[in-house]
């Protein structure tokens, strides 16, 4: 790989990790990367490495988040319980010791309402996921997108000054809430949607705080992206070069190091600031992108 060619996956890295996280869609972006950073790479790889960089990003959150996510640990029980668990017949009571001393019941209930939120996108959206892609992934859709997504963002924050979070803690959130958050998720599969945009958006609207919306999208995002990125996997298949290797190494790497930064960026924004900056640079991408292929194809 020349010096060249590892400059262009270190710059794709570090769009994927600021725009997979912050509300401003990556693929608007990928769009606009895409036309002025020419990959030498054959555009089915090109397609396989941009959705697997994507790993890079999810253990980001993975990393940043282990102490609220990790649903083990190794306690004592309390003698009372012991004397409870004794009383139970033997098959009961093994299981029941194992969830008392090995599992995190909090971290558990946290996991179920992730998967309850991610049942809307498996039924509706996966199984339209390539069909939306072939006929809607151009750069007419995505602008339009990022313009109404960056006005919706403009109004609910409007909307939201006269209103209390109801929820204020990933405690609070009921499993209905965390349904309604994932039928918002189903938006994203229009391209320049931005997933984390509609999911935020999404928990604003049925009553949860910033911080809540931003840290259960993130959550959100792990089984989201990690099973894309398995799909992508086994129908690319197994079969790499070391250049392509050398590639998906640097380009995750770099998507992991710069999602920590936009993450933590974006947690510490919003303790200050609402989500109207971020609307109006959609607003503003999305025009640049709509008036750039316009002008691209009028002067072509």
């Amino acid at each position: 790989m020349s010096v060249l060619e590892f400059i262009k996956v270190v710059i794709l890295g570090i769009v994927e990790g600021i725009t997979e996280w912050l509300p401003i869609s990556s693929t608007g972006h990928m769009i606009l990367v895409d036309e002025f950073i020419k990959m030498d790479m054959a555009t089915e790889f090109k397609d396989f490495f941009l959705v697997v960089i994507q790993l890079g990003a999810i253990l980001a959150v993975v990393v940043l988040y282990w102490g609220k996510l990790w649903p083990f640990y190794i306690r004592q029980i309390p003698k009372k319980k012991k004397a409870q668990l004794a009383c139970k017949n033997p098959v009961a009571r093994i299981a029941l010791t194992f969830v008392e001393k090995f599992c995190d019941k909090d971290k558990w209930i946290l996991w179920f309402k992730i998967v309850v939120a991610c049942i809307p996108t498996i039924v509706i959206a996966l199984p339209f996921n390539d069909f939306i892609e072939e006929k809607f992934n151009n750069y007419v859709v995505v602008a339009i997108a990022l313009i109404v997504y960056g006005v919706i963002f403009i109004l609910v924050e409007n909307y939201n000054k006269r209103r209390k979070p109801t929820c204020t803690s990933l405690e609070d959130l009921s499993f209905a809430t965390a349904f309604k958050i994932g039928i918002f998720q189903v938006l994203s599969v229009v391209p320049g949607t931005s997933r984390s945009g509609s999911t935020i958006i999404g928990g604003i609207l049925v009553g949860t705080s910033r911080t809540v919306a931003a840290e259960f999208t993130f959550f959100l995002g792990i089984p989201v992206m990690f099973g894309a990125s398995l799909l992508k996997i086994l129908k690319f298949g197994f079969s790499f070069t070391g250049t392509e290797v050398m590639i998906l190494i640097v380009g995750m790497v770099v998507a992991f190091v710069v999602s920590i930064i936009a993450i933590k960026f974006l947690m510490g924004y919003i303790k200050k600031h609402d989500f109207k900056a971020f609307g109006w640079y959609r607003i503003a991408l999305g025009i640049l992108v709509l008036g750039y292929f316009i002008g691209k194809t009028l002067l072509g």
